[in-house]
């Protein structure tokens, strides 16, 4: 039985940034070749360093205006991606590259106060995901993040 589901930034989303190259906060896009692994934030993948080219945007995965809110720099591919869509797993190419990609899980509540983290280290992260929403019934949501950066990757919803 499947626990959670992944949600990537939407496409209309990403669009509306494409087209107005601004971000929600009023910051001019920034358009540059990719540095570093991303990943982008609709697709879920990694960059291709030195090949593709990718916008970078101030983004906050809040709904409520509130402390915990965090906004920070994303990655979207200039291009059109395919969203993610093996929404019950979590990626496997952001997964399996934990030097790349090293995450946390944050937890919050319905009224998106945080309650919850977690280092994913070398665990699982789809079966400590499971554990998490097994143990934690308090916790309606996990943002996954990259630990070193501490940038915003994907919600990650209860199912």
């Amino acid at each position: 039985m499947m626990k959670f589901k992944i949600v990537p930034l939407s496409v209309a989303y990403a669009n509306k940034i494409k087209q107005t190259l601004n971000d929600n906060f009023g910051h001019e896009v920034i358009e540059q070749l990719a540095t570093g692994f991303g990943p982008c934030r609709v697709s879920l993948k990694p960059f291709s360093v030195g090949t593709d080219i990718r916008l970078l945007f101030t983004h906050s995965p809040f709904t409520i205006d509130n402390v915990f809110n965090q906004p920070g720099p994303v990655f979207i591919h200039k291009t059109n991606v395919e969203p993610y869509d093996n929404i019950h797993q979590f990626p496997p190419e952001i997964k399996a590259d934990k030097e790349n990609f090293p995450l946390s899980l944050i937890g919050y509540s319905k009224d998106q106060q945080m309650i919850f983290t977690k280092l994913v280290g070398d665990a699982d992260v789809d079966h400590l995901i499971g554990e998490i929403f097994d143990q934690h019934p308090e916790i309606d949501y996990l943002h996954a993040r990259n630990a070193a950066a501490c940038c915003y990757i994907c919600k990650i919803e209860r199912v």
